[in-house]
C-alpha cells in the first residue's frame, strides 16, 4: 500500500506544463512590459510609441513544475503599408499556433474601435482560450477599473464567446503578474521542459542587439520620425588578443532610415545624438550578454524601405 502511495505522490508531483501564450491587443496597450515584468528581465523592447515590437521575441518564464513561453506579437493595425500587411500575417500565424490567448486592453483608455477589430478577430477564433488582461491598473482608481472589466465581460458576450478569466494587472508596480502566470500555465499542455533552464528567450542574440539599438535611437525623435528606423547588426565577434579575463566584444551596426533629410536627426548637432544613442544602448547590450562591448554605429539611408519588397527582405522582415 504504502508504494502505492509513493507512485501516485511521485506521478502528482511529475506532472509538467510547458507551453506558448501571445498577448495581443493595440500598439501601446502594454504587452512589452508585461512580458519584461513575467520574465523579470528585459527581453522584448518597449517605447511609449506604438509598433516598436517588429520581431516575435519569446521571453520564457520557468517555473519548477511549468515553463510558459511568451510570444510578443507585433499590434494587430488595419495596415497602410506592406510592412503593416506582413505584421499583420506575422499576428495572425502566431494565434493559430500558441496555447492560450492574451488580450491586453489599458485601464485607462476606453475600448476603442481598435480594441473590437482584434477582438472580433480573436473571436474568430475557436478552440485556443483567450484570457483579457487589463493593464496599466496603477494609472487609474478602482470605479474606472471596475467599468474597464465589465465592459470587457460585455465585449466577449457580444461577440459570441467567453474569456477563460479577466485579470487586471500593472506590470509597472508589479502588482498581480504572478497571479496572472499562476493562471495562464493551467492552460498549457502536459510537456517536459522545451528550453534549458538559463533561457530567458531563443531569439539570435543579434535580433536582440539590434532592437536594443532600435529603441535607443526611437527614444527622442519619436515625434520627428515615426517608424522609419530599423536597425541591422552586421557582425558580433570578440575581439582578438584580449586576456580571457578582459573580453571585449565588437558590435558593427547600421541604423537605417528612409530619407537623407531624416539623417541629420539621428546623428544630431556635432553627432551628439548618435553617440548618446550609442552610450544607452551599449549599457543594455551589456547587461544583456554580460559581457563589455564596443559598439560601431553607423546611419544609412534605405529609401522608402516600408514600402519596398526588396529593402524589407534585406531588413528581415
Amino acid at each position: 500500500m504504502s508504494v502505492r502511495n509513493q507512485s501516485s505522490e511521485q506521478s502528482a508531483e511529475s506532472v509538467h506544463r510547458a507551453g506558448f501564450a501571445c498577448f495581443v491587443g493595440r500598439p501601446n496597450a502594454g504587452k512589452s512590459t508585461l512580458t519584461n515584468a513575467l520574465v523579470g528581465k528585459k527581453v522584448a523592447i518597449t517605447s511609449n510609441r506604438p509598433q516598436t515590437t517588429r520581431h516575435t521575441v519569446r521571453g520564457i518564464v520557468h517555473r519548477p513544475d511549468a515553463q510558459l513561453i511568451l510570444v510578443d506579437t507585433p499590434g494587430l493595425h488595419k495596415p497602410r503599408t506592406l510592412l503593416g500587411e506582413r505584421l499583420n500575417d506575422v499576428v495572425r500565424a502566431t494565434w493559430a499556433e500558441v496555447d492560450v490567448i492574451g488580450f491586453c486592453l489599458p485601464a485607462n483608455e476606453k475600448l476603442g474601435p481598435g480594441d473590437r477589430f482584434i477582438a472580433k478577430e480573436l473571436a474568430g477564433i475557436k478552440r485556443t482560450p483567450k484570457v483579457a488582461v487589463v493593464t496599466k491598473t496603477d494609472l487609474v482608481d478602482s470605479k474606472t477599473l471596475a467599468e474597464q472589466l465589465i465592459a470587457l465581460d460585455q465585449l466577449g458576450k457580444e461577440l459570441g464567446f467567453e474569456w477563460a478569466e479577466i485579470v487586471p494587472v500593472s506590470a509597472v508596480g508589479d502588482q498581480q503578474v504572478g497571479l496572472l502566470a499562476d493562471l495562464l500555465i493551467p492552460m498549457m499542455p502536459k510537456s517536459p521542459p522545451l528550453y534549458p533552464e538559463g533561457d530567458l528567450t531563443d531569439e539570435p542574440e543579434q535580433v536582440m542587439v539590434a532592437e536594443l539599438i532600435r529603441e535607443a535611437a526611437l527614444e527622442g525623435v519619436r515625434d520627428e520620425l515615426p517608424h522609419s528606423i530599423a536597425v541591422v547588426v552586421e557582425e558580433m565577434l570578440p575581439r582578438e588578443d584580449r586576456p580571457a579575463d578582459r573580453p571585449l566584444l565588437d558590435i558593427h551596426a547600421n541604423i537605417y532610415i528612409e530619407r537623407p533629410s531624416q539623417k541629420g536627426i539621428i546623428i544630431g548637432p556635432k553627432g551628439k545624438r548618435l553617440k548618446d544613442v550609442g552610450i544607452q544602448s551599449r549599457k543594455q547590450i551589456e547587461a544583456l550578454l554580460g559581457t563589455p562591448v564596443f559598439l560601431d554605429l553607423h546611419v544609412k539611408v534605405a529609401k522608402d524601405w516600408q514600402r519596398d519588397p526588396k529593402q524589407l527582405r534585406k531588413l528581415g522582415f
